[in-house]
């Protein structure tokens, strides 16, 4: 197979294809040399055509309390008081730079999802 862009989907599924072929490809070979370059341009046509955008940070946030067993007093040492972290995850008050650098700091989250703007529900 000779190494190009990937622009059709054609090309990316005997991408795909060749991937699986190669993918025992002793370290250091021309197959494995082939098969680095070749998973460097099927990541770039997925990034380009299947992106995943990244979560809201509030939703991200409830992901991780839950899939970690977190409580909301779990939260208090990153984002506050009781009433702060509530105010937080109904959306009342918008996540501050450092509660997102004690989130990330504390429980190993990344910075750059909790940064994502997003909405705040406003009381009338």
């Amino acid at each position: 197979m000779d190494l190009k862009p990937i622009k059709t989907k054609r090309d990316y599924q005997a991408a795909l294809k060749r991937v699986e072929q190669l993918w025992q490809a002793v370290g250091g070979s021309t197959e494995a040399d082939t098969l680095d370059v070749l998973t460097l341009l099927v990541a770039d046509y997925e990034a380009k055509h299947f992106s995943i955008p990244d979560p809201d940070p509030i939703q991200f946030l409830e992901y991780v309390m839950e899939s970690r067993g977190l409580t909301r007093r779990d939260l208090e040492p990153y984002l506050g008081s009781r009433a702060r972290v509530a105010e937080i995850l109904n959306r009342d008050r918008g996540l501050t730079l450092e509660m997102i650098r004690r989130l990330s700091e504390g429980l190993g989250l990344p910075a750059d999802v909790l940064v994502q703007r997003y909405a705040l529900r406003h009381a009338a």
